[in-house]
């Protein structure tokens, strides 16, 4: 398929292929080689997909409010035109901006981050750990001492396997 797209700005074959979402709307830009080296797209620091885009939809749209950052100073203007933020303030001005192209892209608008797989087994096994001590402390209390003597051994067992854990990891 790519074999049949040509360059956006001189029509040879294009190799590169670009998608950038702006305004919520998916716009793809194909470059050739010698082009996409003319427009910085091969240096990562220096790239900036809005800045190979001249199309009207960069602007401010009709009574959208003029935005600037107080932290950084950067406006809307500025925010459409690079695609990028200045500062982590710029987050809490643009919200508005941000957040339907990130509820577009994602599950949600709040990060929950990742968890490696050891640390959720670990962190798993700590509050089964701490719920069974609760229990037995529980249970104690209560003079309940057959489920404090469950307890008491499912915790060991716990106790247990987690330090085999810790020996194979």
């Amino acid at each position: 398929m790519s074999e049949n797209l040509k360059c956006s700005h001189c029509n040879k074959p294009a190799t590169v292929h670009l998608t950038q979402i702006v305004n919520n709307k998916i716009i793809k830009v194909d470059l050739c080689e010698s082009c996409a080296q003319a427009k910085g797209v091969t240096d990562s620091e220096g790239y900036s997909l809005a800045d190979l885009l001249s199309k009207t939809n960069l602007t401010l749209e009709k009574g959208e409010a003029r935005i600037a950052c107080p932290d950084c100073g950067l406006t809307t203007a500025d925010f459409r035109r690079t695609g990028r933020l200045g500062c982590a303030a710029c987050y809490r001005s643009f919200v508005t901006l941000l957040q339907p192209v990130l509820e577009d892209m994602h599950a949600g608008t709040a990060h929950k981050g990742k968890i490696p797989k050891v640390a959720l087994s670990r962190q798993t096994s700590m509050a089964k750990l701490n719920d069974l001590e609760n229990a037995l402390h529980r249970a104690i209390a209560e003079e309940a001492y057959e489920d404090a003597a469950k307890f008491r051994d499912e915790i060991q067992a716990c106790k247990k396997a987690a330090e085999y854990e810790a020996i194979q990891s």
